[in-house]
């Protein structure tokens, strides 16, 4: 279902007395638990969280209730996801992405747009993907990626997915960008090293962006600069209310 410009779900659409959802641009090499900690500072409450973790190498957009809100984070969780981003051809490392040491090279001179296209759409559907060592699904209470730092490989279950687009957006050889959109706990550095593996060269992912979650798109998130003048001008307030005047 799509909205009008005017009717699209904003940055902050909950009175704050009420619990908030904000829509934050998270950047890249924050934790979702460092965006989530950030806006506790900023609205001086302890009870907030994430809808759906996005990793420290990937920036966009990044749902965070606080107060009564948090109840409907189960809602934003379940949402479809977009993302876009690139893998390189021709290189292979453990965490499928830039996290640790490349550990291969390989030719990539025989794949064509046309062979991507083809890889990609094989992909459409719903299917099974087994989680990366390097990720947060847990086993006895610890994140698989604290063992495959360890060098540790243990056995996964794979997990239903569901995956409507993936599209190749060009083709600068080593470099694919694309757009993926796909259900909730679908690994994209996964999805890239997997199409690797189809083309017989390897592939890396290299840079990804969440751009929209169901109907909430990054750029109606706010940013990083916005939310620190939102906490600068919320200390002043709180200045101001116990007597002390602004800065001029």
């Amino acid at each position: 279902m799509s909205q009008s410009e005017g009717d699209r779900p904003t940055a902050t659409s909950v009175p704050v007395d009420e619990g908030t959802m904000l829509l934050f641009d998270k950047p890249l090499q924050w934790t979702s638990f460092d965006a989530v900690q950030m806006v506790r500072d900023l609205l001086g409450i302890a009870k907030a969280g994430h809808a759906g973790t996005l990793d420290p190498r990937a920036s966009g957009l990044l749902i965070i209730c606080t107060g009564r809100q948090t109840k409907r984070m189960h809602e934003f969780t379940d949402l479809e996801k977009e993302y876009t981003g690139t893998f390189q051809l021709g290189i292979r490392t453990a965490s499928f992405d830039l996290e640790t040491a490349i550990i291969e090279h390989a030719d990539f001179s025989t794949v064509t747009r046309e062979r991507l296209d083809s890889a990609a759409n094989g992909f459409l559907g719903r299917q099974l993907q087994m989680p990366p060592m390097f990720s947060a699904v847990k086993h006895h209470g610890q994140p698989l990626y604290k063992y495959a730092r360890k060098g540790k490989t243990l056995e996964r279950k794979e997990k239903e997915i569901d995956i409507q687009e993936f599209s190749i957006l060009s083709f600068i050889p080593p470099n694919v960008t694309f757009r993926v959109r796909c259900s909730k706990g679908t690994y994209i550095r996964a999805l890239a090293n997997d199409i690797g593996e189809i083309l017989g060269c390897g592939a890396t992912l290299t840079e990804l962006r969440r751009t929209r979650i169901g109907e909430y798109r990054v750029e109606d998130a706010l940013t990083l600069t916005q939310l620190e003048s939102m906490k600068k001008e919320r200390t002043f307030s709180q200045s101001e209310a116990h007597g002390h005047p602004l800065p001029a």
